[in-house]
């Protein structure tokens, strides 16, 4: 069945970030990771813990900063892998009374029957899943450890509890693009939404030719779904990333094209590491150190943070996504 509508190629032109605002605030709150996926870090190297690594309390303040200064709306705990952290249980119930508009975070799954309880606690309504294939042994070769059982019980007991969970998969030509379809239809069926995001040139993937052989566009994905289901795009906010779809009567299904249709030019998103650091921009490698204002009181610290602020939103890209070799995951997904 083919799609109900054609895709509108959308050309972003380059502009001004005058009068842009930070909504949307990332937090890792570890580098360390379990996990050591073929696309995030190079020849199966875990990621490992900071030793400058900030307490649970010291990142607390700086989300209460933020929220105060930057007007920030929405935010994501992630990592690393952030169920690894000891800071998660403090950090995720202090945020959760912090009268954020959405709060979510993201992990590869293989502790969430170990943290259901801390989630399900916490009243958060919706969390994103890492998972690139359903196949056991594929899943060990591109995470290099873990067990995909796991993952999906832990799914399983994630939806039991009526939290909402996104799956983000990675599409890799020769790798799992021929479990597009599959993952597609796992997904519908749990009414879980699905979102492909195309392989980005971070860290090791920076101006590598694995990139080029293994990089699995929208247009490709699109046509392989279009053979299966009928679908038509929903249009998202202007900040939003995804390219939103919807197949009538069962659900829908995101693609995060980040190549094939940039977003940078909208792009709302802040990023602070389990260091204390502020990133404006993943295609920037550019940082500010937010640790000297812990030191300072609210008013001097809110007064000095609207600096580093205009300082970081002025680090953002545009008009596309130009790569940077620091590991995703260093910066906080």
């Amino acid at each position: 069945m083919k799609a109900t509508n054609s895709i509108p190629v959308i050309h972003q032109q380059a502009g001004s970030v005058a009068g842009r605002k930070f909504r949307n605030l990332r937090i890792s709150l570890t580098a360390s990771c379990n996990y050591a996926c073929t696309y995030c870090v190079p020849d199966g190297k875990r990621l490992l813990r900071s030793n400058e690594e900030i307490s649970s309390q010291e990142i607390i303040r700086m989300i209460r900063l933020l929220k105060a200064t930057a007007g920030i709306t929405k935010v994501r705990l992630t990592g690393g892998e952030p169920l690894l952290s000891n800071k998660f249980d403090a950090v995720l119930a202090q945020v959760m009374t912090m009268g954020f508009g959405d709060v979510s975070f993201t992990t590869n799954g293989e502790y969430l029957l170990k943290k259901i309880d801390i989630i399900r606690a916490s009243g958060i309504k919706r969390i994103n899943v890492s998972l690139d294939t359903l196949v056991s042994e594929r899943f060990r070769k591109i995470a290099r450890s873990g067990n995909l059982e796991n993952v999906l019980r832990g799914i399983e007991r994630v939806l039991e509890a009526g939290i909402s969970v996104k799956l983000n998969m990675v599409p890799m030509r020769g790798i799992n693009d021929d479990e597009i379809i599959s993952m597609l239809d796992f997904s519908l069926a749990r009414n879980i939404e699905l979102r492909y995001i195309e392989l980005m040139q971070m860290g090791h993937l920076l101006n590598s030719p694995e990139f080029d052989q293994q990089f699995f566009g929208m247009d490709e994905i699109l046509e392989l779904i279009s053979n299966h289901y009928s679908f038509s795009e929903t249009r998202l906010n202007p900040d939003a990333t995804a390219c939103l779809f919807s197949i009538a009567g069962k659900g829908r299904f995101g693609i995060i094209a980040n190549k094939s249709r940039p977003f940078c030019v909208n792009c709302n998103r802040l990023r602070l590491t389990s260091n204390g650091r502020l990133y404006g921009c993943l295609s920037n490698h550019k940082n500010h150190d937010l640790r000297p204002l812990l030191d300072l009181s609210d008013d001097e610290a809110k007064k000095d943070l609207r600096l580093v602020l205009s300082k970081a939103i002025n680090d953002k890209k545009t008009p596309w996504f130009m790569g940077e070799k620091t590991v995703m995951k260093f910066i906080g997904g």
